[in-house]
């Protein structure tokens, strides 16, 4: 798609033709997937992060966090409810926080060693290049880190003073290197975002064409600088689904928690409109609840790993079964 077309599609407010949208991208999944929706279970595994990102809901000066950091039993345990769960992919989720991640090595080559057919993902942040090699070489094969938006200038406003998108960028670029499938994502509807900005994350997403891209709606929390911006829009983030699903068609699109966070029928939305992923949340009940995101995270309770048999009953009901 030119970018005139995709300018239109952004803006317009034509419900038949957005209509149309959403069938030609939910087509596209089916053709190149089938009805399967692939699980992976998110285990969060610290909220201790260095970062201070102005939406942030675990960002560094953030007070009344209670910060933790699972143990190795306990991150072991989790993989093993994610295993009888019948899910083969562990996604290991934390605050950018190098120190930790250190710590965290060794553990995915226990991982590796314990569950060699499962699939380990990370999402950790921005880490020096020897850590994401040592990773790679300790046995994971994903890793996620959103560049929440392409736009050099929007980034700055998102985020404290030295930070910088071409930072976030190179990293994306050395895991490709290292042979990683990179996970990109955006925000939609951040702070001060125009159409201008999401149409520079889908020239970005055209280029790099990542493995997988996580869209979700902007959701503001408390005690942080945009606590009062408003909800993005869960429609917006159902059309920018459907216009990646038609420019990325083999990529793995999540209908993430956050659009379960802003909309009760949005997981299965979602997945009608182009996703083909559903990330469930295998984080034990105490530490899941402390890593709050955004407001009204621990709302999408339907996102929780114990209630896997209730997922994949929904999903039966569309005609979807789960690998």
């Amino acid at each position: 798609m030119n970018a005139s077309t995709l300018r239109k599609l952004l803006e317009t407010e034509d419900a038949a033709l957005l209509q149309d949208l959403k069938e030609r991208a939910h087509t596209e999944a089916v053709r190149v997937f089938g009805k399967r929706v692939w699980l992976r279970g998110l285990i969060e595994w610290s909220n201790v992060c260095r970062r201070d990102c102005l939406y942030c809901g675990i960002r560094a000066s953030r007070s009344g966090v209670a910060r933790y950091t699972l143990s190795k039993e306990s991150i072991l345990a989790c993989c093993q409810n994610v295993w009888a769960a019948g899910v083969r992919t562990f996604v290991l989720q934390g605050g950018e926080n190098p120190a930790a991640a250190e710590a965290l090595v060794p553990i995915v080559a226990d991982i590796h060693a314990a569950w060699p057919a499962a699939t380990i993902t990370l999402s950790l942040g921005e880490l020096p290049f020897d850590l994401y090699k040592r990773f790679r070489e300790a046995g994971a094969g994903r890793y996620l880190l959103r560049h929440e938006t392409a736009s050099p200038a929007h980034y700055r406003r998102l985020h404290p003073a030295g930070m910088e998108l071409e930072t976030r960028l190179e990293c994306h670029r050395e895991l490709r290197r290292l042979g990683f499938e990179v996970g990109m994502g955006m925000m939609v509807g951040s702070p001060f975002q125009t159409t201008e900005d999401l149409l520079a994350d889908l020239r970005l997403l055209q280029d790099f064409r990542p493995e997988m891209v996580g869209i979700g709606p902007f959701i503001p929390q408390q005690n942080t600088p945009f606590a009062d911006q408003p909800v993005g829009s869960a429609e917006m983030t159902l059309r920018l689904l459907s216009i990646v699903r038609l420019l990325l068609p083999e990529a793995n699109l999540p209908s993430t928690t956050a659009l379960s966070a802003v909309s009760t029928h949005s997981r299965m939305e979602g997945i009608l409109a182009g996703a083909n992923v559903i990330m469930p949340n295998f984080t034990p009940a105490r530490e899941r609840a402390a890593y709050a995101l955004y407001q009204g995270k621990d709302a999408a309770h339907l996102e929780a790993g114990e209630k896997l048999d209730s997922l994949r009953a929904e999903l039966s009901a569309h005609g979807y079964i789960t690998c």
